[in-house]
């Protein structure tokens, strides 16, 4: 049987996108943001640095109140299904290297399906052992969610990096290895994408800049203007 060719999409995810079961194996990285995933049987929370395998027919519904993307391969061929299946609703961290990858591919005009194989191919298989270190653990989600919470604050990567109890070399270092982004460009992506969900609905410029931290209101707008996120 000849193999069936993969699919792959980079999604942006607003809110909740209620979606039908799929007929086919389905991996999701998240890319930008924390992308929930309500399956049949619970909740999965698919945080930048982590992918998840779904199941072919698994109902579920996307949930991102903050806005997320992320990239999603959907594969029916017996390769993939052999290999993946026994990940099916587990959360894993994937390496470093694979958060350059996404990168890369996010500033590609189009996504081909050797793209999708190189994905599929970071996966670790189920027998594999998962990676052992000493260094302290950092729960991504949880620092996004606090960033998010104080972006009228003055954060530096200090602030950052005390949330996580590291210094802030430590975790300068940490950030770009783990997620591929600088801390303070972890910022301004966090603050640029607060403030495009507060002017999409009609907050006004000066009060959305002020909530997410610019310093005038011609610095959101230049802001904008520069680094929109694409869609």
């Amino acid at each position: 049987m000849t193999p069936t060719t993969p699919t792959i999409a980079l999604h942006q995810v607003d809110g909740v996108a209620r979606c039908l079961a799929h007929a086919q194996l389905q991996v999701v990285w998240a890319f930008e943001g924390q992308v929930e995933l309500e399956l049949d049987d619970g909740t999965a929370r698919v945080a930048p640095g982590h992918s998840m395998v779904i199941a072919p027919g698994r109902g579920r519904a996307w949930y991102a109140p903050r806005g997320a993307r992320c990239f999603v391969v959907a594969s029916s061929d017996t390769r993939h299904l052999e290999r993946l299946l026994p990940l099916a609703g587990q959360v894993r961290a994937h390496e470093p290297a694979v958060g350059y990858l996404l990168r890369y591919l996010a500033a590609q005009p189009a996504l081909s399906p050797s793209a999708a194989e190189l994905l599929l191919d970071s996966v670790p298989d189920a027998c594999a052992p998962a990676p052992c270190s000493g260094r302290r653990h950092i729960d991504w989600p949880r620092l996004l969610n606090w960033v998010d919470d104080h972006l009228a604050d003055p954060l530096d990567v200090a602030a950052l990096a005390a949330q996580v109890h590291l210094s802030a070399t430590q975790f300068a270092a940490r950030c770009t290895a783990e997620l591929g982004i600088a801390p303070m460009a972890l910022v301004r992506r966090q603050r640029l994408a607060a403030a495009l969900r507060l002017r999409a609905i009609g907050v006004p410029v000066a009060v959305a800049g002020a909530r997410c931290g610019y310093r005038s209101p011609s610095a959101l707008t230049a802001a904008l203007k520069r680094d929109t996120l694409p869609r």
